[in-house]
């Protein structure tokens, strides 16, 4: 049995910033199925949200109104308000940690404007903030390689908990297949979203919903799953990232007959309306037959921004158009769509990371999350941009500092490793054995098409009837899949089939809740009941596990300063 005082999974921003502040006088590892400057926080382009004020005077206030009607109302609010009042310090922290921000010609970082922000608030690295923060962070890990382990490489299977404390979890080195228990005073969680369950999306293939999964298969609910965002740019046909910033600098969005269409969807923000609106204008424009050449796209025109501006601002973009369908938006539109890009549900937490089991706000012992695998709700129905990095840094380092805290007050609790190991090895042997017939691939093309054609932009509970009946026959045919390598070492074959299997699951889950949410609010929009209605859904679902099945039930929204509104742009 491997041993350590605090284990963190996930070595994204939010996996690195707990990481820091815990390894004080710790024995702390950190447990990545990726490499950690290959995880996914390094494919954040735009920017990273605070009210420095440095373009226009700014304020916390503005940005946590902004934040909660772009949320569309469904945010906790207590804990929104600390997320934004945290902002400016943890930019300045993090330019103190190495990271290089773009600036102004007066040297101050440069800030840029962004869907939903009524202020220039995005704090950027040209187009590779995340990238940029990432390798902040992890140099400042390198330096505390003393006290802090990295297994890179690993995979996650399952928590180990014994009534509400959570005591460690069994993992496996890809490498090897060995199965092993890690025991731990703690566990932080920061495993990240769950993008790829869909055909069209901007998530790195690591994005498969293990955290999520695990929590969920230890009896911890899953908080607002149904709500899902669609970036409004991703690469036509592909889902990579053309990013938000695009549109900051001033990139237009044309249909097929060069229209700028936002006029009639948000007037006074144009491009820059929060990104549910923008994606739900974009696929309306598609849906009535105004796409580009009649299709499924739309055109991002960034030509009259001029090349020394795009090389200044977006060179990632430009590269990236180039090198994946040979357009240089210097010369020409690049084509877009929507494209499924961040999960504002996840495990619920409190403001400080520490998990909760249910509406009462009860502890899971020793148990924290943060990042996108969590819901603290600062996102509410829908995400700002630039609001992402800022919830993985401002979060990481709160479930840190409350893991920190806790492990001062415990020991190690014993762990029965052969029957934790034993239920993982059984899970191993049995997809060996299998002699099935079923194809692992095929599986996952279907789901990630039923999910994309029926549970995303716009949905209706015929669509969603139909998704969930798909999903369970997956589930079925899951059982019956048969695998090709049979070998232990560096057998990435069986990890994708597990990860499957928790797509599987996740797909449900998201599709249920939607099905049970009869509203339309943020990223979640029934074209059979399209209003918001705060009477009877100004709520978070919380899905559970039950022996019958899915089960789902309700807590309340925390509302301190802004009761909810028409939200209007």
């Amino acid at each position: 049995m491997i041993k350590h005082d605090v284990v963190i999974v996930g070595s994204g921003l939010a996996g690195m910033r707990a990481a820091l502040e815990v390894c004080e006088g710790l024995d702390v590892a950190i447990l990545s199925k990726v490499y950690p400057s290959r995880s996914h926080s390094g494919a954040a382009q735009g920017g990273i949200a605070a009210s420095l004020g440095n373009s226009e005077p700014d304020s916390w206030e503005e940005h946590l109104y902004d934040t909660v009607k772009g949320g569309d109302f469904l945010n906790d609010q207590d804990a929104a308000e600390e997320y934004v009042k945290a902002a400016p310090r943890v930019i300045y922290e993090l330019e103190h940690f190495g990271c290089v921000f773009s600036r102004t010609p007066d040297g101050k970082i440069a800030q840029r404007s962004f869907g939903g922000h009524s202020k220039p608030r995005a704090c950027f690295s040209a187009d590779r903030t995340g990238h940029a923060i990432l390798h902040a962070l992890h140099e400042q890990l390198l330096k505390r390689s003393k006290s802090i382990k990295i297994y890179s490489e690993w995979y996650m299977h399952s928590l180990v908990l014994d009534g509400d404390r959570c005591n460690g979890i069994v993992v496996s080195d890809i490498r090897t297949g060995a199965v092993e228990v890690m025991q731990a005073r703690a566990v932080i969680f920061a495993t990240g979203g769950y993008g790829r369950v869909f055909n069209i999306t901007s998530n790195a293939f690591a994005s498969t919903a293990d955290g999520v999964m695990a929590a969920y298969r230890a009896g911890i609910p899953i908080e607002d799953a149904e709500f899902v965002q669609y970036h409004p740019s991703g690469l036509y046909r592909q889902g990579i990232l053309f990013s938000e910033a695009a549109r900051g600098e001033g990139g237009y969005l044309l249909n097929g007959e060069g229209e700028r269409f936002m006029e009639k969807y948000a007037p006074s923000r144009m491009e820059l309306a929060p990104r549910d609106i923008v994606a739900r204008a974009e696929q309306s424009e598609m849906d009535a037959g105004r796409g580009v050449d009649e299709k499924d796209i739309i055109h991002l025109d960034l030509r009259h921004l001029g090349e020394a501006r795009i090389m200044e601002r977006l060179p990632q973009i430009r590269q990236l158009g180039i090198d994946f369908i040979g357009v240089d938006c210097v010369k020409d539109p690049l084509p877009i769509q929507p494209t499924a890009h961040y999960s504002m549900g996840g495990i619920p937490t409190d403001k400080f990371g520490q998990v909760i089991f249910d509406a009462e706000g009860t502890h899971v012992r020793g148990f924290f999350a943060a990042g996108e695998c969590s819901c603290v709700s600062v996102h509410g129905a829908n995400r700002l941009g630039t609001n992402s990095l800022l919830e993985a840094v401002v979060f990481g380092e709160r479930a840190g500092r409350g893991a920190l805290e806790y492990v001062k007050t415990v020991g190690h609790a014993p762990v029965n490793e052969s029957h934790e190991k034993t239920k993982v090895l059984e899970q191993f042997e049995g997809i060996f054995q299998r002699d099935g017939k079923e194809s692992y691939n095929d599986i996952r093309k279907e789901m990630k098409t039923i999910m994309t054609e029926k549970c995303s932009v716009f949905r209706d509970e015929e669509q969603l009837k139909v998704c969930i009946d798909t999903i369970k026959k997956l589930q079925e045919r899951y059982k019956n899949g048969k695998i090709t390598d049979k070998g232990k070492l560096f057998n990435t074959e069986i990890y994708e089939i597990l990860e499957l299997g928790n797509m599987l699951g996740m797909a449900e889950i998201i599709a249920n809740g939607a099905l049970n949410r009869k509203e339309s609010r943020g990223g979640h929009y029934r074209t059979d009941y399209p209003k918001r209605d705060d009477e009877n859904f100004l709520k978070h679902s919380l899905t559970y596990k039950t022996d019958k099945g899915m089960e789902i039930k309700y807590k309340p929204v925390v509302i301190t300063k802004h009761q909810p509104a028409e939200r209007t742009y």
